[in-house]
């Protein structure tokens, strides 16, 4: 008899923001690489957005996830949701005595607020339907901080703490919440990076490399299925040890 794949999402219909490049494009291909339907949502990157749509045969949105009627709207139109990845996420840095209200509060909207206000506009059909998972996307430096990262880092770790309550909330419709960390993963944000910080991460990291977005992919497909149903509120980190 014929099992089903491992970690397989048939029949399940995704939503991921911020997924035109980077970790949340990975994470699209993998979930439907698995099986599931996926909705992708973009606020920049559109042709990306659109062909990487066409390649897995999914649906492009454009969505702000920062502004709540717009993510609202964006999950609407997604339809019944059985996945929620909030990856969308944007940094904005610099020294705390220089920083600007704009940019502290971009980041929080963006990273933190647009978490709330998809899992708030998703909550209500999940709880009729007794059943879904949500993986938001933190940071390392959501544990650990950074140098000129203080709007970032709170915006992470109020991701991991959001979630936590999250899980607890809706843990009795059997639905989880689980958050996934990322270390230092190759991306358009690490590439601009001079050589000696790419060095200072290697050598925090004890696999002594960098990730790759699929990394982090599978991690996500992996809490998204019924592999991981007994676990919500977890904190996995996909950081090649550097979290320790």
């Amino acid at each position: 008899m014929s099992q089903p794949a491992f970690c397989s999402l048939e029949g399940k219909n995704a939503l991921v923001t911020g997924a035109s490049r980077g970790i949340g494009r990975a994470i699209a291909v993998e979930l439907a690489t698995a099986g599931a339907s996926v909705v992708l949502s973009y606020r920049t990157g559109a042709d990306e957005a659109m062909a990487l749509a066409a390649e897995i045969g999914g649906r492009a949105l454009h969505a702000d996830v920062s502004d709540p009627d717009s993510a609202r709207a964006l999950v609407e139109e997604a339809g019944d949701l059985d996945i929620l990845v909030n990856n969308a996420g944007v940094t904005r840095d610099g020294l705390l005595v220089r920083m600007s209200d704009d940019d502290w509060n971009t980041v929080i909207d963006t990273n933190l607020a647009s978490c709330f206000y998809t899992c708030r506009a998703a909550a209500r059909g999940m709880m009729k339907r007794r059943s879904g998972s949500v993986v938001n996307i933190s940071s390392i430096v959501g544990i650990h901080g950074n140098w000129g990262q203080t709007n970032y880092a709170a915006s992470k770790a109020g991701i991991i703490g959001f979630t936590k309550a999250l899980a607890r909330e809706l843990g009795s419709r059997s639905i989880r919440a689980n958050v996934v960390v990322p270390g230092y993963v190759k991306t358009q944000l690490t590439d601009v990076l001079p050589d000696g910080a790419t060095e200072t991460m290697l050598q925090s990291t004890p696999l002594g490399r960098l990730g790759d977005p699929e990394d982090v992919a599978g991690a996500v497909r992996f809490l998204c299925s019924e592999e991981a149903s007994f676990i919500t509120g977890a904190v996995l980190l996909v950081d090649g040890g550097l979290g320790m």
